[in-house]
């Protein structure tokens, strides 16, 4: 998965990112438009057009274990189904960073992730298409 570390990208989405809610989710994105030859350059490798980082409140899970495993259950739905969102013809020569805030308050199923994230990649690349 290529995520999103740079401390400085996540203030960035932060700040000026657009958001949207599907619960448990709360997710911040920023797409933004890649030159001709940087897309050239990234025909290949998608690394830098799409990022994702996740997190989850220590307010409402206390414990660090609860607080990994669900981070580990975020993390790989987005990465089972991010081929969707790659292959996607309108994010071709857009860069697309996405922060997942999970802002449930009881511990979540795989299967309830799994389709949460299901819904969040297709409002992606439904917003994706409109800009």
């Amino acid at each position: 998965m290529d995520r999103l570390k740079s401390r400085k990208t996540i203030e960035l989405l932060f700040t000026e990112g657009k958001s949207f809610s599907i619960f448990p989710f709360r997710i911040l994105y920023s797409i933004s438009s890649i030159g001709n030859m940087a897309a050239e350059n990234n025909a290949t490798n998608n690394n830098e057009n799409l990022q994702v980082g996740v997190t989850v409140s220590s307010r409402n899970f206390k414990k660090a274990v609860d607080r990994n495993r669900i981070k580990r259950l975020m993390r790989e739905a987005w990465r089972l189904q991010k081929n969707e969102l790659q292959l996607s013809p309108l994010l071709a020569h857009q860069s697309l960073k996405v922060f997942l805030i999970f802002t449930g308050k009881e511990l979540p199923e795989y299967a309830m992730i799994h389709q949460k994230v299901t819904a969040v990649i297709t409002r992606l690349i439904k917003l994706a298409g409109e800009k």
